[in-house]
């Protein structure tokens, strides 16, 4: 789906997260930054993705990882999200898909014979340069950590 590969520069973004704070690229330059896009805040494989990621947390940041989560939800969609899973890192919400887009993960998808458009669960692993060192397309939602810390 996405055109972004190990090794391309990450594309510069800004957007919102669940309390109105805005998250640059440039804002993670010189640390390690995960940005992994889920389709939806809330949904079953969504939870248990982030709290997956959430159960891990203090491992990916001894790794020196930061960690954004990405979706089209509104920000009080997001927020609720966040409270109610006790998430701790910031979920940017999408709404104009810009970051979504830029990030080549917005296309067809099929679900019970029906095909529409929408996000592709991807995580991007982005260096302190801000260059990609690894495209997770196949996420595995209850080992999504160990995924991305190689493990």
């Amino acid at each position: 789906m996405t055109t972004l590969k190990k090794g391309d520069k990450a594309p510069g973004f800004s957007a919102v997260d669940q309390e109105g704070n805005t998250h640059k690229l440039s804002d993670y330059k010189g640390r390690k930054l995960i940005v992994f896009f889920y389709p939806a805040a809330s949904t079953p494989s969504c939870t248990i993705e982030v709290c997956n990621l959430r159960d891990n947390y203090a491992e990916l940041q001894k790794e020196g990882y930061a960690l954004l989560g990405v979706s089209a939800d509104t920000p009080k969609k997001q927020a609720n999200f966040k409270a109610k899973y006790e998430l701790p890192f910031p979920l940017l919400a999408d709404e104009d898909k810009k970051v979504i887009e830029a990030f080549g993960v917005w296309g067809p998808k099929k679900f019970m014979g029906r095909e529409y458009d929408g996000i592709h669960r991807t995580t991007f692993i982005i260096d302190e340069k801000g260059i990609i060192e690894e495209v997770i397309a196949k996420v595995k939602t209850k080992e999504h950590a160990a995924q991305i810390l190689g493990k």
